[in-house]
Order: C-alpha cells, then sequence, then structure tokens
C-alpha cells in the first residue's frame, strides 16, 4: 500500500503507540515496522498468535525485561577471526536467559493447543551448548569466572595471594617507618596495575620509591616502594598471563557460538517476535480491543468501533457501527460539519490497516472486515500552489493515478470529493465516481454536503445513506449514525455556534429562504426521528444484556444446586446399599429406599430434549452397556426383569433397578439387543467398588500395592476391587491371580470384559 494512505490515516501514530508497549529497542523496532499482511493465511495466523498470547499472558501475568540488541554481534560474528568480548556474551546470556524463562513458562501449556505460540518459541533447535558454556562462565555481573578454566584460575589464584602479600608487607612498612600521618589512606591502592601508597606530597622525598601519578588536586602522589618494584613486575607478568587465558576462553565460546548461530538467530527474533506481540496485548488492554475476523470477500462490519488514537486518549469516545448489508458496496455519509463523518471515515481506515497488520482493533467481538489489498483515501484540502494545483485538480490527479489498480479488494474513502468545483458539477462527478466504484466492486466510504449525492444515497442499488445525528434541541453533535436516511449540513447553526455575526446570519437565512432550497425543517425532523429511534434500540439492547446477564447468573446458580443435590442423592444410594450388605437393613427396605432415591434423581435431571432412542424392554440384555441421562451416567445392565419393565444396572459400583423407558443407549456402545462382548464374568456386587492401578510396578511392589487396596476396600465397604495390571507379557496378571487365590477376603475374581479392559484388568469380588 502506499505509504500516502498512511500517513493520511495516522497509522505511523498508531504504531508509535504499539512501540511505546515494547520493552526492548529491538521489539519497538519491530512494532513500527509492522504493515498490511498480503493473504488471508497471513492475516489469520497473526490473529491466532495474538489470541494465544493474550490468553497466556491473561492466564499467567507473564512478562520480561528489556534485552538488548544483537543484530551488531550477529554481523560481527561474520568475520571468521572475529572473538566476542564480554559485553557481547553478556548481552547473549541476558536475552538467552529472558528466552529460557519465557520457555519454561509456555511449556506448562504445551496441551492447550496453543500450537502458533509454541512454534514461536519452540520451533527452532535450542542453543543448549551455548547456554551452558556462558552460564558456566560468566557470573551474575558479567565476568569470567575462575572456574572458566584451570589455567584461569591457577593464575588469578597467584594474584590473589600476591595482593594478600603486599597487603600484609604495606602495613608493617607503615607502622615500622611511622608513615600513618604520612599516607592519605589506610590501605594501597593501585595504579597501572601496580601496587602502590597513596602519600602525600609533602612525604614523596622521605621515601625511597617511584611516582607514578598525582591526584587531580596535587596533594596525593601515587608512590612506589623500592620493596614492593619486585612484586609488582610479577604481577604484570600475572596479569598478562590472566589476559591470555581469558582471551582463550572468550575465543572458545565464541567458538560455541558460531556453531549454533542460527540456534541464537532463532532464539532472539523470537524474542523479538514475543515483545511486539505483548506489546500488542498491551495495546489491546489499553483500549478494550481484539483481533476481529478477516474475510475473503463480503462488506465491512464493524461494531461499537471508536478511533484507535481517540481511544487511546480518551475511554470515554463514542462508539459507531459501520455496517453495510449484503450487497452494498458504497456508505455516503451526510449531515452537518463537526459531526464526526470524517472520524467515521478514518476510523473504519485506521482499523482496516490495523486488522490486516495484525494488531488488535477497539471494535466489539462480531465485527469483520474483508481482506484488502489496497486502501485509497482522498482527504483533506491537497492543493499545492508552488505546482498549482487547486483542491479538485489534485483529487483527479489522484484518482487518475490509481484509477487502474481499483478491484474488488479496495477499500476506496473520499472526503467531500468534488467539493472544490461547482457543486452541480462536483455532485454528478461524485455521482459518477461512485457508481464505477461499486461496478468495480469496490468497498467506497463518502462523506459529502452535495444534496444531489444524499438523494443519489437514498435511491441507487448497491449504495446505502447514513447521516451523523445532532441533538435536536442544542444541535450538539451526537458522534452516532443513522442508516437509510440522510443529514442536513446545518451550516448556519454550526457559523452561530462559533460566533459569525447575527446580521451575516440573517442575511444568509434569507437568501436560502429566496432559493428556495431550505430542506431544514424536514431533515431536522428525519434527525429527531433518527435520535428517539437509536435512544430506544440502546434502551432495548440495555435490557437484553441485563436479562441475558441475569438467566446466565440464574442458570449457573441452579446448575451448582443441582450439582450438589445429585451429589448427595448418590451419596445417600451408596449409604444404603452398604447398609444392605451389613445386613442393617433388609433387601425390601433397601430396594424401597433406592427407588425414592431414584425417583428424587430423576426430578433433578436436566430437561433435555433429545434424538436418541430409548429403549423398550426387548432391547435390554444382560451385559449391555447402557446410559442413565437423569445421572448422566454409564452403566452395565445385571439383570432384566421383564414383568416389571426395569433392569437392574450397576452405575460406577451402585446396583439399582430402572425402568426401560428411562436407559439410553451409552455413547460409543452395541447396538440395541446385542449384549457387550465380554469375558466370563465376576458374580454381580452392588457394593461401590474401588481401582488399583499396578502398571509399571515390580511384581513385589505391586503385590503389596495390592495389599493395601484390598484393605483399604474391606474398611471402606467396598464390594468389588478392580486391578488394572495391563496386558505386557502377562507376568504381572498370573502373579496378581496367584496372590488373590489365597487371600482370605476375596470371593471370587475374573478378567473384565473387553469393553473394561479386557485381560489387562481384573474384577475382584469381595466377601
Amino acid at each position: 500500500m502506499e505509504s500516502r494512505t498512511f500517513e493520511l490515516l495516522e497509522f505511523p501514530k498508531v504504531l508509535g503507540a504499539l512501540a511505546g508497549f515494547a520493552v526492548s529497542e529491538p521489539g519497538a523496532s519491530a512494532c513500527r515496522g509492522l504493515r498490511p499482511l498480503n493473504s488471508l493465511e497471513e492475516v489469520r495466523a497473526a490473529a491466532e498468535l495474538f489470541e494465544q498470547c493474550a490468553a497466556w499472558v491473561n492466564e499467567t501475568g507473564f512478562s520480561f525485561p528489556a534485552f538488548p540488541e544483537l543484530d551488531g554481534m550477529f554481523a560481527f560474528l561474520n568475520n571468521p577471526k572475529g572473538v566476542l568480548d564480554l559485553d557481547d556474551l553478556f548481552a547473549l546470556k541476558q536475552t538467552l536467559d529472558i528466552a529460557s524463562g519465557a520457555r519454561d513458562s509456555l511449556r506448562r501449556f504445551e496441551n492447550r493447543g496453543w500450537d502458533a505460540l509454541l512454534a514461536t518459541l519452540f520451533g527452532y533447535d535450542w542453543p543448549q551448548k551455548t547456554v551452558s558454556g556462558i552460564g558456566r562462565c560468566l557470573d551474575p555481573e558479567g565476568q569470567l569466572r575462575d572456574e572458566s578454566s584451570p589455567g584461569l584460575r591457577e593464575v588469578r589464584g597467584e594474584i590473589r595471594a600476591i595482593h594478600q602479600r603486599c597487603t600484609k608487607r604495606v602495613k608493617d612498612f607503615i607502622l615500622q617507618e611511622n608513615l600513618a600521618q604520612a599516607v592519605q589512606d589506610e590501605f594501597m591502592t593501585v595504579s597501572s596495575d601496580r601496587y602502590v601508597l597513596p602519600l602525600k606530597v609533602n612525604y614523596k622525598n622521605k621515601i625511597k620509591g617511584i611516582i607514578h601519578d598525582y591526584s587531580q588536586t596535587g596533594e596525593t602522589c601515587y608512590f612506589e616502594p623500592l620493596f614492593l618494584v619486585e612484586t609488582n613486575n610479577r604481577l604484570q607478568e600475572l596479569k598478562r598471563r590472566e589476559r591470555e587465558e581469558e582471551y582463550k576462553v572468550l575465543t572458545y565460546l565464541t567458538g560455541l557460538v558460531r556453531d549454533e548461530q542460527r540456534g541464537l538467530a532463532d532464539a532472539y527474533d523470537g524474542l523479538v517476535v514475543l515483545d511486539v506481540l505483548m506489546a500488542k496485548v498491551k495495546l489491546a488492554r489499553a483500549f478494550d480491543g481484539r483481533a476481529i475476523e478477516i474475510t475473503d470477500g463480503g462488506e465491512p462490519r464493524l461494531r461499537k468501533a471508536r478511533h484507535p488514537l481517540l481511544a487511546l486518549a480518551d475511554e470515554s469516545v463514542h462508539p459507531l457501527d459501520i455496517l453495510l448489508n449484503e450487497g452494498q458496496r458504497a456508505l455516503i455519509i451526510s449531515g452537518g460539519n463537526a459531526g464526526g463523518k470524517t472520524v467515521c471515515l478514518k476510523t473504519l481506515g485506521l482499523i482496516g490497516l490495523m486488522a490486516l497488520s495484525g494488531l488488535p482493533v477497539p471494535a466489539a467481538e462480531g465485527s469483520s472486515l474483508p481482506l484488502w489489498a489496497n486502501v485509497f483515501v482522498v482527504m483533506g484540502d491537497e492543493q499545492s500552489l508552488e505546482e498549482n494545483v487547486s483542491t479538485f485538480t489534485a483529487q483527479i490527479h489522484y484518482l487518475k493515478r490509481v484509477w487502474e489498480r481499483i478491484d474488488a479488494r479496495t477499500l476506496f474513502i473520499l472526503d467531500e470529493f468534488g467539493a472544490g468545483t461547482d457543486p452541480t458539477q462536483g455532485a454528478a462527478l461524485a455521482q459518477a465516481v461512485v457508481d464505477s466504484l461499486v461496478e468495480k466492486r469496490a468497498v467506497a466510504l463518502i462523506a459529502t454536503h452535495f444534496p444531489a449525492l444524499k438523494a443519489y444515497a437514498m435511491a441507487a442499488r448497491g449504495v446505502r445513506a447514513a447521516s451523523v445525528l445532532f441533538d435536536p434541541s442544542t444541535k450538539k453533535p451526537l458522534y452516532k449514525l443513522a442508516y437509510d436516511q440522510v443529514g442536513a449540513s446545518i451550516a448556519l447553526d454550526v457559523a452561530r455556534e462559533h460566533g459569525l455575526p447575527a446580521e451575516v446570519l440573517d442575511r444568509a437565512e434569507r437568501y436560502l429562504l429566496l432559493d428556495g432550497s431550505d430542506t431544514s425543517a424536514v431533515l431536522d425532523r428525519l434527525n429527531a426521528m433518527a435520535v428517539k429511534r437509536e435512544g430506544e434500540l440502546e434502551a432495548i439492547e440495555a435490557e437484553r444484556a441485563r436479562m441475558e446477564a441475569k438467566r446466565a447468573r440464574l442458570e449457573e446458580r441452579f446448575e451448582k444446586e443441582r450439582a450438589s443435590l445429585l451429589k448427595d442423592l448418590q451419596s445417600k444410594a451408596q449409604t444404603i446399599v452398604r447398609e444392605w450388605q451389613s445386613e442393617r437393613v433388609g433387601r425390601k427396605e433397601t430396594r424401597k429406599k433406592l427407588a425414592e432415591v431414584r425417583e428424587r434423581i430423576v426430578e433433578l435431571g436436566p430437561e433435555v430434549e433429545t434424538e436418541a432412542p430409548t429403549f423398550s424392554i426387548k432391547d435390554i440384555v444382560p451385559g449391555l452397556k447402557v446410559s442413565y441421562p437423569a445421572w448422566n451416567k454409564s452403566g452395565v445392565v445385571l439383570e432384566v426383569n421383564d414383568r416389571k419393565r426395569q433392569a437392574k444396572v450397576d452405575i460406577g459400583g451402585v446396583a439399582m433397578w430402572i425402568k426401560a423407558d428411562q436407559l439410553a443407549p451409552a455413547e460409543g456402545g452395541p447396538d440395541f439387543g446385542k449384549p457387550a462382548p465380554q469375558a466370563p464374568a465376576a458374580p454381580a456386587s452392588s457394593g461401590p467398588a474401588l481401582e488399583v492401578d499396578l502398571r509399571g510396578q515390580r511384581a513385589d511392589m505391586a503385590l503389596s500395592m495390592l495389599e493395601r487396596a484390598l484393605d483399604e476396600a474391606l474398611r471402606k465397604g467396598a464390594g468389588r476391587l478392580e486391578i488394572v495390571h495391563g496386558r505386557g507379557t502377562g507376568a504381572l496378571r498370573r502373579e496378581v491371580h496367584d496372590f488373590l487365590s489365597h487371600y482370605p477376603a476375596v470371593e471370587s475374581f475374573s478378567l473384565a470384559n473387553e469393553e473394561r479392559g479386557g485381560d489387562g484388568m481384573t474384577e475382584a469380588v469381595l466377601k
């Protein structure tokens, strides 16, 4: 797209605001370089990446500090003899630490389906050797550690030993010579890599030695006593060796960086992309924005859209709905000056550029825009005195230059086109331009004061009219659009508002009456009706939103209470079964209590209409897997009572009689009338079942876990234990069966039916 379009719609200002949210200069530079993308796939991929990053940041609050720019370092590595210095390596370490922190944070969400975001941070070979090498050799301040190499550790150890010896000798010398009053500081210092004494100038001739330098005030000289000369010479040699050892370490680390330069560059680029993404998230928060849908064709539909720059400056800016119906390609906006026509045009244009660049925009959910390859703008006073070009001529020159590039993937914005010439001819030309744009299938947005163009907007096919609204009593703009009507220009009202002398206004009104073209009364009436209608629509929308919110709260409360009651009833059913097993109540009383519980559960069941057929008694056979919608659970048929048209169903360890017409096929279960394939079943038990998973354990550990599970099942009154041992070689299964055959509390055991695990699970019935 043309840079002229970006400037007229103030796109660089939006990118500047986005760059202000970036934490690094590379990220800010990348923000300022964003441009509209070329394909629908690229735009949708950018929107998906933003949404995934926003979800991650909103959930974790993740953030990171600024990181340095590394482009210069990567360019330096092109010199095969170049060796990176400590500043380069420390900058690289900071960047890799930040990238590693981001990867660690995101790694916890690998199962969330954030594939695009994961590819940004994980879609490259992590430079582990460089990370380890730099982490081992550099300390938190960016200096080489002694442990970087054996040679460096040795030479630094000698340097520290010399320092200790020198410190002791200097202290002893000062005490012996009674020179405490001669030195400026209590201890020695270093000048030009040599240990010296900060000696007062008037004592310099009283001690034998070498003066290396003076302080800025001239009151102190840095004096090397003769007894330190030999030690300092040794120190110089060690310092040279230290630099050599450090250079060896730097050369080694540079080699690691060169070997993994591609991965390092990818990690750096990924961090820059992440900085831009998080800047987008912050921008969206600043004006309550979101990514909107981009479609391959169709009409623009912006709901509650706000001009991005105005929304950043003022949260209370008025939103606009910019809508074209199906088959409409042009929107002609009329109405008074200062009513928001130009803002409306710029809002659509700027939001379009932002959305096509992968940026969030200040518009409500449900908004969508077509994929535009070009956005052309005619706006403002484009005259040039130097080139002898009037406003109208400049508009014509621009239209001529871009005309052949206009097609169905074009947005054309025309602000007061034709206003710089005769109104009649200008309006006719504007109508012809709009006709041609509609024929080319371009989307056009036009602001006008021409009466003829207003009438054209109400009559032309493929064109929609809209008017900016004003308060009927004060003539103040309301910054709203009323569709399918035109608006008065109210030039005289605006002039009066801005203080034009009354006598001039009176004369203008008389000329208007003489001309016979004063339609302001009719248009004022239309404006008042539109304002009233918009107010009523807003009230209806607010009431609808309030009722929907209330309904959502009530439904949520109902579901919580229903789930709590169901849980209580299920617990009660299990308690009844345990009482029967312990022989505290009889079989008849148990069945009666379970029937009462079942009836209450049916009453609490969700009223969901379903097309799934229910069972008749002839469809049900023992072993069939069924579902019980009242509990939203599945179970297996144990017995069938044809006379009472009931089936006894084991649901999670609770066996209960249920009417056939209250059962339904289990999801993924067998067809009606066909029992589920099963291994020889263990005797049915109406007690609850527990489960123990022994997979992956050694035989001795598995049997120990099994014994504990059996003890726990007996304590809890469970009637059955499900033992998951897996198929494998069958060795663990044989050990389990041998153990169960000798366990006194086990009545019987057998392999589970195939749909519950087959020979990978054993079901044991407890006494």
